[in-house]
């Protein structure tokens, strides 16, 4: 069965995201890429040169064309979220330097001046994956995952900011050690904040008003990502793992309780089409000599399961968006372990 059928190929390097989002009738890409391929050192998945750029893109008749380069180092995510009617795109930057690498950084966040993006604020980060924003009432936030176990006495946790009407401000600090992902949703009136860790457990927290408390525990380690959708009225919450199974769970009075196992290793990112979920793998073994070739799937929701019906390949498999009809997969690692690879675009076929 194929469902994705490939038109376009945009050049990165690297490449750890591909962010869709429009202002006016302009339509973008936002590509945040970790490092470029450095002359005359060895393969390697935490080598080469930390000095690049974030892409943004534009949609043409033909594809997308390059319409801004914004310097942003071991680029690792792109988010780009309205506050007061002003567009904003926020930048994680996991290092900079080609090594040893330095992973206190600054994250800029930008602003839209009608024409392209300026930078706007530098927040103090340290090896950054992921921001994101999300709404709360009249209330604006902005999650960062952050850190690495690899320098323990240098680690920082992750921290959730909050807009004050002029610039984000730290609003609460979450425990973590190598954090990646978050995701906001809303169930049976209350609001929760998914928060995946590689070395630690990934966890639900709960909006209690005031701040964000432990709700249930998700994963025990190797969280990487998260997507939800709703069937005959209930909610469903899948968890990508990256060293073991990924996991699908069910909203059960007030608490997820697991409901499916999706088997394999390498999970790194949902995004949901319709009645379809799309996992996007990144890497399998270890990482001094990771396996970057990888299948990646697309499971069919029966109503009661979800069923792996379709298989895409991936080189290093990063990131998935849907934009209409097309979803876009970002690539970051060749087969032998080199950084330019390209991003994808396919046509949804079904």
């Amino acid at each position: 069965m194929s469902l994705l059928t490939e038109v376009w190929r945009i050049p990165t390097s690297g490449a750890r995201g591909v962010t869709p989002f429009t202002i006016g009738d302009g339509e973008f890409l936002a590509i945040p890429q970790l490092a470029m391929d450095a002359e005359g050192t060895p393969p390697g998945m935490n080598g080469g040169d930390s000095d690049t750029d974030l892409l943004v893109l534009i949609r043409e008749p033909g594809g997308y064309a390059e319409y801004q380069r914004i310097p942003a180092p071991g680029g690792e995510d792109a988010e780009v979220f309205t506050v007061d009617g002003t567009v904003y795109l926020a930048v994680a930057s996991i290092r900079t330097g080609r090594g040893p690498y330095r992973y206190a950084t600054n994250s800029v966040i930008h602003r839209w001046d009608g024409e392209k993006f300026q930078p706007f604020q530098e927040i103090p980060t340290y090896a950054a994956k992921q921001w994101k924003h999300f709404r709360i009432d009249d209330r604006d936030f902005l999650a960062l995952a952050q850190g690495v176990t690899v320098r323990p006495e240098e680690n920082r946790p992750s921290v959730i900011f909050e807009w004050n009407g002029a610039e984000f401000v730290p609003f609460q600090v979450i425990d973590s050690q190598w954090s990646y992902n978050w995701h906001h949703f809303e169930v049976d009136g209350e609001h929760y904040l998914a928060h995946a860790d590689h070395a630690a457990r990934s966890v639900l927290f709960r909006w209690t008003g005031d701040r964000f408390a432990e709700h249930q525990p998700l994963a025990p380690s190797g969280g990487r990502a998260f997507a939800t959708f709703e069937s005959d009225g209930l909610l469903y919450l899948a968890v990508a793992v990256i060293d073991h199974d990924s996991l699908l769970y069910r909203w059960d009075h007030g608490a997820f309780t697991l409901h499916q196992v999706l088997g394999g290793p390498g999970g790194r990112e949902f995004a949901v089409f319709g009645s379809y979920l799309i996992r996007v793998n990144f890497i399998t073994g270890p990482r001094e000599n990771p396996m970057t070739r990888q299948e990646s799937q697309v499971y069919e929701w029966d109503g009661e399961v979800l069923v792996d019906v379709a298989h895409f390949p991936t080189s290093g498999g990063t990131a998935v968006s849907v934009i209409g009809d097309l979803v876009a997969v970002s690539n970051s690692l060749t087969e032998d372990v080199r950084f330019r690879t390209d991003t994808v675009i396919y046509r949804w076929t079904p």
